[in-house]
């Protein structure tokens, strides 16, 4: 798949290969997508984040589907939200599910930050994500281990399109629990055969 690598990954895979390097490849490689009602609301939610404009307040103002890209990383995307307060850019995205239940959102949140500081020579501290479950704000500090994770994200998804090969899943219930892929991913089954074969 060497002769396929695209130059730019979309930004939100970075997300995908955080939470499950499977996960990613299913949904990047082979264009997999269950349409569960958990998406269907996500997607519903982020309609107004994906229509592009301006918002001013006594705050500052906020830029609404704010494209980005990273030529370190190589990704680029759609920020969903980006602030503006007191001469600082904050990134702020939404998401469905619940504070602090994976950091892979913190990672894709982290690759925004990187692309906004590569465009404007400035250096953001922190961004936010708003979790519809819990219907609050969570805010995620930019350090060097957050910072590292979203390097190893981008790697690692890359080096899996150059190895063409799709990888084992994840032997953790929790997240296959969660992700809307686990009826097509077959996690269980696929790791019993697995442990079968290397008998």
């Amino acid at each position: 798949m060497k002769d396929d690598l695209p130059d730019y990954l979309p930004l939100s895979y970075l997300n995908q290969v955080a939470f499950c390097p499977r996960r990613f490849w299913l949904m990047y490689v082979q264009a997999e997508m269950e349409i569960n009602a958990p998406v269907q609301e996500g997607i519903l939610r982020h309609q107004n984040a994906h229509d592009p404009g301006v918002q001013k307040d006594e705050h500052g103002r906020t830029l609404r589907s704010v494209q980005v890209w990273s030529d370190v990383l190589r990704v680029a995307g759609v920020a969903d939200f980006v602030e503006e307060k007191d001469g600082r850019l904050i990134p702020l995205e939404h998401k469905r599910g619940r504070i602090g239940q994976w950091v892979s959102d913190h990672v894709q949140l982290c690759a925004q930050a990187v692309c906004l500081e590569e465009r404007t020579g400035t250096t953001l501290p922190y961004g936010e994500i708003f979790y519809w479950t819990n219907r609050r704000r969570e805010r995620v500090i930019f350090d060097d281990a957050l910072r590292q994770k979203t390097a190893d994200a981008a790697r690692l998804a890359f080096h899996l399109l150059e190895q063409g090969t799709m990888p084992h899943p994840l032997d953790h219930p929790a997240k296959c629990r969660d992700c809307s892929l686990e009826p097509i991913c077959l996690p269980r089954e696929t790791l019993a055969l697995l442990r079968e074969e290397s008998r």
